[in-house]
């Protein structure tokens, strides 16, 4: 599996027989690259997670909370909120824990609390990669990333949706200072991330820093 980070919220995951998108995105400043996918899978419908014209191919278009199939790739959607106030100021979210080839990825959209229901922690437990913002503002931030982090105890962590040169939002996001203080400044910076299930380490977690491309 390669994962590539494209900006914000969206990744490109490059398996075997299937390629998946998560949240492409407009109008924030970044340019969405060339990008095809077997598999699209939007968290919620604001401009920067939900550019579906941005992806080329006929994607099968995942968009909401359930259980669902795909060219031997299972998702499950979890419904999360976008705010500290139970969706009242921007709604709600779907969180995706994804199984393929192996492994176990959850993508946490703009997930807004960091307080996490039983039923929430449930679905989402014993994945080998997290996706996570740590920005602030719209999500969570660095404190509350790192909270989710230590319910969920996966084994890799790949931070999202931070301020990053070129991004342009109507409030400026935090950098990544932040969640690297709060990770202990530990991890390693990638262009792409290439894992298989035996590379998942079995005792520290590891944080991958990925680079936006382009």
């Amino acid at each position: 599996m390669i994962i590539t980070w494209l900006g914000q919220a969206c990744f490109k995951i490059q398996a075997k027989d299937v390629t998946i998108v998560i949240d492409p995105y407009e109008n924030i400043g970044l340019k969405l690259p060339r990008v095809t996918a077997d598999l699209l899978l939007i968290t919620h419908g604001h401009d920067d997670h939900a550019n579906r014209k941005g992806v080329t191919g006929t994607p099968f278009v995942i968009d909401g909370p359930g259980e669902y199939e795909i060219k031997k790739v299972f998702v499950y959607g979890v419904s999360g909120y976008h705010d500290e106030d139970q969706g009242k100021s921007r709604g709600l979210v779907t969180m995706y824990r994804i199984e393929c080839e192996g492994l176990t990825v959850a993508h946490l959209g703009d997930i807004g609390t960091s307080d996490l229901t039983q039923e929430q922690l449930e679905k989402l437990e014993d994945v080998d990669i997290l996706m996570i913002p740590v920005g602030g503002v719209y999500t969570v931030d660095a404190k509350g990333a790192a909270k989710i982090v230590n319910h969920l105890e996966p084994r890799i962590v790949i931070p999202m949706h931070y301020q990053i040169p070129g991004l342009t939002l109507q409030k400026k996001l935090d950098t990544i200072d932040g969640f690297r203080k709060e990770m202990g400044g530990k991890g390693e910076i990638l262009d792409k991330f290439r894992v298989m299930k035996r590379d998942v380490p079995q005792e520290d977690m590891q944080v991958v820093y990925l680079k936006p491309l382009p």
